[in-house]
């Protein structure tokens, strides 16, 4: 009796981890399906058209109307190892001046790039000195024909 129990104890974690090592998916981003993307039509479809056609996006450009972008990926985590991006799609809609789609571009994960930020802070001497320091600095820095023109 022991060793059945001993067998199934043993049975039941040899299915344990292998449930264990199982490969979890999870998806972020939204883009659009390719049957909405193909009513994206450069040249006569406006920028007001789109959230009708294929929703708002989720980043746009930092100027006013330079840009859509709309960003998918899929990760995978096995086991205790960190999550992997496995797929990235990127669909970029750029406009021209006047608001019309000039371009519908797709990007994939082959395409991408890492991009280092930069965390400098411009430090400014303004705060350094005071109002009054400011002002009596600068008596000596102006000359009296100056005033008068």
């Amino acid at each position: 009796m022991t060793a059945i129990r001993t067998l199934m104890t043993l049975a039941f974690l040899a299915v344990l981890g292998l449930a264990a090592c199982a490969p979890i998916y999870r998806n972020h981003g939204y883009v659009p399906p390719a049957l909405e993307l193909a009513q994206v039509v450069p040249g006569q479809t406006t920028i007001d058209d789109l959230p009708a056609l294929i929703g708002r996006p989720s980043a746009q450009g930092l100027l006013t109307g330079s840009g859509w972008y709309y960003v998918g990926s899929r990760w995978r985590r096995m086991g205790a190892a960190a999550p992997q991006e496995i797929d990235r799609t990127v669909v970029a809609i750029s406009f021209a001046p006047s608001g019309v789609v000039s371009n519908v571009e797709t990007f994939g994960l082959e395409q991408g790039r890492v991009v280092a930020l930069s965390r400098r802070v411009t430090e400014g001497s303004v705060t350094e000195i005071s109002l009054i320091g400011q002002l009596l600095g600068n008596l000596g820095n102006f000359q009296a024909g100056e005033l008068i023109d």
